[in-house]
């Protein structure tokens, strides 16, 4: 998988995730779940991201940047 199909990947499954949260009927404990699932997705896009800065060898600037990517 491409560097950007990862991201996307990513990106794809938060926004699944946060449509699943919306979802009338949501029972606490799949609410529960689905969070810790955003939270750990979070976690891996933040890794996958801060990977890309680091090797490209630019400055953090760039982080902030790419994580309000995966916000949008």
């Amino acid at each position: 998988m491409s560097e950007a199909d990862v991201l996307q990947e990513l990106t794809d499954r938060l926004r699944q995730a946060a449509t699943d949260l919306r979802a009338e009927g949501l029972e606490p404990a799949a609410a529960a779940r689905l969070v810790e699932d955003c939270a750990r997705l979070a976690g891996e896009a933040a890794s996958e991201l801060d990977r890309r800065v680091r090797a490209s060898g630019e400055g953090s600037d760039r982080v902030a940047d790419g994580q309000g990517e995966l916000l949008a």
